[in-house]
């Protein structure tokens, strides 16, 4: 599958050449970024601000999950003529590799987000009662990095630095403007933090329990919070099997909360199941936003944290 996207991309990348060299070409003055995910696009608006020299674009369509993205011929193009292309970096975006061997603008800076993060990037973890447990011990299969790096306020102030820095570099016209930018856009972020650390260090509960996809670690590491969960964060499964769901019910009662989690654009059928199978049934199932898909038009990344700060204030009292 991989060889075929290569040739796919070579092929796409050549005949873009090829409708260069037809003179139809427009020159344009403006930096050219590109950004793969939507939150990570909101962090790059909030660096840019009001800025007039930066073409911006999200690469993908609303309602589009990152784990299923394949790029476009048109995706191909844009991103191997831009002078600034910015993405996570992990499974979900192996196609970039290809692009970017094969990019026309030689001068392009790619900022890799999990490499940006160093040592601060994660193994996506497979913990107890999780579906594929025992396989993914078994096959001692080679650890991938969670993706999921922006629901990490802190990871969020490190990486906006990281991009302030880099369009900086490209457009140093604006370098002031992108640092001065950024460090307001952080001191929202670093505000924030604080308040889910007090709201976690005051909490009844330090347990999360996820009748879903889990793909919050890195929230849970920066608070000290527990979880269980039916699947990874990058999982394809969507149905969980008996086992799955009669340790999710156990934990359920054992921990004594009332509240179970979701993501958004769940239907909440694996999580009704649990429910079905605790010994209380007075059992609140919340959504936590991942923001794996495109954000609604009236939604910034600090919104959907300071909501999803509130979901998280209940499940855990």
């Amino acid at each position: 599958m991989k060889k075929i996207l290569a040739l796919v991309v070579s092929l796409v990348l050549a005949l873009g050449v090829l409708a260069g060299c037809s003179g139809n070409n427009q020159t344009n003055s403006k930096l050219k970024a590109i950004v793969t995910i939507s939150p990570v696009y909101d962090w790059v608006k909030n660096i840019v601000g009001d800025s007039s020299g930066v073409e911006l674009s999200l690469l993908a369509d609303s309602g589009v999950d990152m784990h299923s993205f394949q790029p476009t011929a048109k995706n191909i193009t844009d991103i191997s003529a831009c002078d600034v292309f910015i993405y996570v970096g992990g499974e979900s975006d192996e196609w970039v590799e290809d692009v970017l061997k094969e990019a026309v603008n030689k001068e392009m800076v790619a900022v890799n987000l999990l490499d940006a993060l160093g040592s601060d990037a994660k193994a996506e973890e497979l913990v107890e009662g999780m579906q594929g447990e025992e396989e993914g011990k078994e096959e001692g299969s080679e650890e991938e990095l969670d993706e999921h790096i922006w629901l990490s306020l802190k990871n969020a102030d490190k990486l906006c630095g990281v991009i302030a820095d880099k369009l900086g570099a490209k457009d140093k016209d604006n370098q002031k403007l992108y640092q001065d930018n950024a460090a307001a856009y952080c001191k929202k972020l670093q505000k924030l933090d604080g308040e889910y650390a007090q709201a976690c260090k005051a909490a009844k509960y330090d347990t999360l329990i996820f009748a879903d996809r889990f793909p919050f670690r890195y929230l849970t590491e920066d608070y000290k919070l527990k979880y269980f969960a039916a699947f990874s964060g990058c999982s394809a499964e969507s149905e969980a099997s008996f086992k799955t769901l009669a340790f999710l019910a156990d934990k359920l009662d054992e921990v004594g909360t009332n509240t179970l989690l979701i993501i958004d654009g769940s239907d909440g059928k694996i999580a009704q199941s649990v429910v079905d199978n605790a010994k209380s049934k007075d059992v609140k199932i919340l959504t936590l936003n991942s923001m794996q898909s495109v954000l609604d038009k009236d939604a910034s990344y600090l919104s959907v944290m300071e909501n999803n700060l509130s979901v998280l204030k209940e499940a855990l009292n």
